[in-house]
């Protein structure tokens, strides 16, 4: 399922790299996490972020904070784990707020596309599916 929602996001983007869409996953909760292979805190939220995309009404999408690209990104992610996909482009215009001035930083999606939460600083599993459940997952 995670790799089809990884060939919807790669369909979701034009030929001029432009999202057709505002977030792919429509219809779950998602959570957009900023990260950078330089970021301590980062390295330690990732495998709790792996966790939560495990669940089947939950997709995690990371955003490279330092804008990487091709085999670069590539690298990175797998230096840090990442199992989850990585949005091609910045949502936070789309979402109508600042990129990050913080990292980690997350933001919560509703089902219906609306930002209900920006989470700054390292989570846990178990802190994220406790804060959804408390939004009405």
């Amino acid at each position: 399922m995670k790799r089809v929602l990884a060939l919807m996001l790669l369909l979701a983007t034009g030929c001029d790299g432009q999202p057709t869409q505002s977030l792919p996953a429509e219809g779950q909760w998602r959570l957009v996490n900023y990260w950078a292979l330089w970021c301590t805190p980062c390295r330690e939220e990732i495998p709790e972020l792996n966790l939560v995309d495990e669940a089947p009404d939950i997709t995690v999408f990371g955003v490279n904070y330092d804008d990487q690209k091709g085999s670069e990104l590539s690298q990175q992610r797998s230096e840090m784990g990442i199992l989850f996909a990585n949005l091609p482009q910045d949502p936070a215009l789309a979402l109508g707020v600042p990129r990050p001035s913080v990292l980690p930083t997350t933001l919560i999606v509703s089902p219906d596309g609306a930002l209900v939460a920006t989470l700054k600083g390292p989570q846990t599993a178990q802190s994220l599916k406790q804060l959804l459940d408390e939004l009405g997952r």
